[in-house]
């Protein structure tokens, strides 16, 4: 492969949003949260959504996820736009080149942790042993792999939210979104986790995007975007 095929190849997006907006409406009332978005995530790069309580940034990043739907606009991941699909195919679209960290770390409090990573191959129907196994293979990359037979409530947060990344990166999706993946964490805590994500989108080479009101974290991104009054600076 030759220097401009790497540069091309390095500059694909995997992320687009055009002249998005939302709205809420109660009533006769009209809430405008922002309008007039447009986004764009490339292979392997990170960027952090930074702005105030309220601003819209998680908002957004749910649109983005296609975890909601935009009043306007379009979004678009690995260059297939999500109003094209319908709810079961964008679901498949999502698990294959996605995944999704929350704030909260959403993990099924039934199954441990080697069960929670392995859910979304499971749902692509995989093999249960392709699934363990690359599923362990991840637990190994978080530092947990000590910790698989351990349920969410035996783990600690920092513990809960590797096992969510893992889970999020099983599939090996081009591009990470994370709304606030350290923001209930201890400080210490919220280091490890953020350094984790770090590592992996050096090694695997998946684009991350992560809502963060840490100014200090967001700084050690490739780029920051502020949201502010209803725009994306």
């Amino acid at each position: 492969m030759n220097a401009a095929s790497v540069e091309q190849e390095s500059n694909a997006l995997v992320l687009r949003a055009c002249g998005l907006a939302k709205t809420y409406q109660e009533g006769e009332i009209t809430t405008e949260v922002f309008s007039d978005i447009n986004f764009e995530l490339a292979q392997g790069e990170k960027v952090a959504i930074v702005g105030a309580s309220g601003s819209g940034k998680s908002t957004l990043l749910h649109l983005l996820a296609g975890l909601d739907t935009p009043s306007q606009g379009e979004v678009s991941l690995h260059e297939q736009a999500f109003s094209t699909q319908s709810d079961v195919k964008r679901g498949k679209l999502r698990n294959r080149y996605m995944g999704f960290v929350y704030q909260f770390h959403h993990l099924f409090a039934e199954l441990n942790a080697l069960e929670n990573v392995m859910m979304p191959l499971q749902i692509r129907r995989e093999s249960p042993q392709v699934a363990k196994q690359k599923a362990l293979q991840l637990l190994h990359k978080v530092g947990l792999e000590h910790r698989a037979s351990h349920k969410p409530s035996e783990l600690s947060g920092g513990e809960r939210q590797r096992v969510a990344i893992a889970r999020a990166l099983i599939t090996e999706p081009a591009c990470l979104l994370a709304d606030e993946p350290t923001g209930n964490l201890d400080h210490a805590s919220a280091e490890q986790v953020f350094e984790l994500l770090l590592k992996l989108n050096q090694d695997l080479g998946t684009a991350l995007l992560i809502v963060t009101h840490d100014r200090e974290l967001a700084n050690r991104m490739d780029r920051q975007v502020t949201m502010l009054d209803g725009r994306l600076a």
